[in-house]
């Protein structure tokens, strides 16, 4: 029997094939344009920033080569709290910030930093919110500041950020990849999607006291991804994990228990998977009373179709936590819309942030 809850975030998990394929076409257009522009302003590196979820676009992003461009991740909270080891910033970059409202207080102190340190840094928002203050907002120059503003279905209305991630993951990939050809990824990703979806709700994985996912490559931002889904989802019931898969080995490997579930997602290029099935078999090995659950081609326990390009097959991996997070939610009796409601402890928007203004000592 399939599983379903009617609940906001479940419904927004649902929607992201249909989100795909309507913006796959619009999306092609101005990813092109922006990437053209991109490279008209002499770009040579790029951070991607964000915080929390938005963070980890940039995990995920950054460690994909390029063929012209340095790729960092840049988490704003890192850039609000030590602005001191990022100053000063080099002329020929690019700033991409990523937010699901637009409006948290990391978002609001990076444009401020920017505006009063280095105005001449280029800046690409990706936005589900257009009336946020990175869709808003205007910048001083003389670099200039793009606004990629995402469908509003994107824009979750519960806790977890499920759509948006996904969204502006695939939204910042198509500009990266020059935009052209873009749609025809989106509508495949669709397709394959609704697939995975599909048989994923059929499971019913128990949930477990513990939950660690691993992986390799531009994998080990969708394993953090994954931990901090069920992490939120079961307000901290089910404690959470993550690490690249061979780093895994060196120590962290200590936490799995007998009610722990290893979450081992094989990358799709053959020669980084035989380092995620060794890890996988032998955690099985070493552990007979843990779960162990491998998610990726034919083969796995949770087979996907992949593309074979782990940067686009990245938003069909993390399905699982999702799905399987809402399902631990709800077992757990949880406000799947807002685990933490009456508890004052997490909010949809971090706001309320003491921003203090950067002065050299």
């Amino acid at each position: 029997m399939s599983f379903s809850h009617d609940c906001r975030t479940w419904a927004e998990i649902q929607s992201q094939p249909a989100i795909w394929r309507a913006w796959a076409g619009p999306l092609e257009a101005r990813a092109t344009d922006l990437s053209g522009q991109i490279r008209a302003a002499g770009i040579a590196r790029v951070w991607f920033c964000g915080a929390g979820t938005s963070a980890f676009i940039g995990d995920t992003l950054s460690p994909r080569s390029h063929p012209s461009l340095d790729l960092r991740a840049v988490p704003t909270t890192d850039l609000v709290a030590a602005p001191q080891d990022y100053l000063p910033m080099p002329d020929d970059l690019l700033l991409v910030q990523f937010g699901r409202s637009g409006n948290s207080s990391e978002s609001v102190g990076t444009m401020d930093l920017l505006d009063a340190r280095a105005p001449q840094v280029h800046q690409l928002n990706i936005t589900c919110n257009p009336d946020g203050a990175l869709a808003t907002r205007p910048a001083p120059g003389p670099g200039q500041r793009h606004v990629l503003s995402l469908p509003e279905a994107t824009h979750d209305a519960g806790f977890a950020m499920t759509s948006s991630f996904s969204t502006m993951l695939l939204s910042a990939l198509a500009v990266l990849t020059g935009g052209t050809g873009s749609a025809a990824r989106l509508t495949a990703l669709a397709g394959a999607a609704e697939t995975v979806l599909a048989g994923l709700a059929t499971t019913r994985p128990a949930r477990p006291d513990r939950a660690i996912f691993l992986g390799s490559g531009v994998l080990k931002g969708i394993a953090r991804e994954c931990a901090l889904k069920v992490l939120e989802l079961t307000a901290g019931r089910t404690v959470t994990q993550w690490d690249s898969t061979l780093g895994f080995r060196h120590g962290p490997k200590a936490a799995i228990g007998p009610a722990t579930h290893v979450v081992v997602m094989i990358h799709p290029d053959p020669r980084t998977a035989r380092y995620d099935r060794d890890v996988a078999e032998e955690i099985r090995r070493q552990y007979p009373d843990a779960t162990v659950t491998t998610i990726g081609a034919t083969g796995c326990d949770i087979p996907l179709p992949l593309s074979g390009d782990a940067a686009w097959d990245a938003v069909l991996y993390v399905l699982a936590a999702q799905v399987w997070a809402v399902m631990w939610s709800a077992e757990l009796g949880l406000n799947i819309d807002d685990p933490f409601a009456g508890q004052g402890s997490l909010s949809r928007v971090v706001t309320g942030v003491t921003l203090y203004d950067y002065t050299e000592v």
